[in-house]
């Protein structure tokens, strides 16, 4: 099971696009519409939604992945809920790129501090990390400057922001799902 989380622009059409190229790796691929508006809430219904889904799903190695605002959560939810991630150009800082696109952009500040204490040493190689050296809207360089240390990390030489075509990455997903 593969559980797809979308970025800010949850009715994009590439996020049914990224859907059925996930569903090379496995049949059974769930999106998760989250609010985006409201990161606490937010929080606590991917929570629930992914653990809901965990439950029910009798696969071994479930994944969680997110692109854009969605890889901020698949890396969280997916670590507080034990499974892997797979992250897209996460934005790692909507507290400071979202101000004015959704309300109390600081609760993603609170978020990322009080998550668990070094999450990220505790999640040790258990995402992985996709940017693409053009992404037109988040600086990647400083995010691979933050995730290298925790995780392995592929540079797309092709792909902007909204990351629409994953299918050159799907055997290194699939590899890393399974392992």
């Amino acid at each position: 099971m593969i559980i797809y989380l979308h970025g800010f622009d949850s009715t994009s059409p590439g996020n049914h696009e990224k859907v059925l190229q996930l569903q090379f790796i496995d049949s059974d691929v769930r999106f998760i519409s989250y609010s985006t508006r409201h990161p606490r809430h937010d929080m606590q219904y991917l929570l629930k939604e992914t653990d809901k889904a965990v439950q029910q799903s009798e696969d071994n190695s479930p994944l969680i992945c997110g692109v854009g605002l969605g890889g901020f959560w698949a890396e969280r939810i997916g670590f507080l809920c034990g499974i892997r991630q797979t992250i897209f150009n996460p934005n790692l800082f909507p507290h400071e790129n979202m101000p004015g696109k959704i309300d109390r952009p600081e609760e993603y500040l609170d978020i990322a501090t009080k998550c668990v204490d070094e999450f990220r040493t505790k999640n040790q190689d258990n995402c992985l990390v996709i940017l693409s050296r053009h992404d037109e809207a988040l600086d990647s360089q400083r995010s691979a400057e933050v995730l290298s240390p925790y995780y392995p990390l592929i540079w797309d030489e092709k792909q902007g922001h909204k990351f629409k075509e994953i299918s050159p990455h799907l055997q290194a997903i699939k590899a890393f799902k399974q392992r």
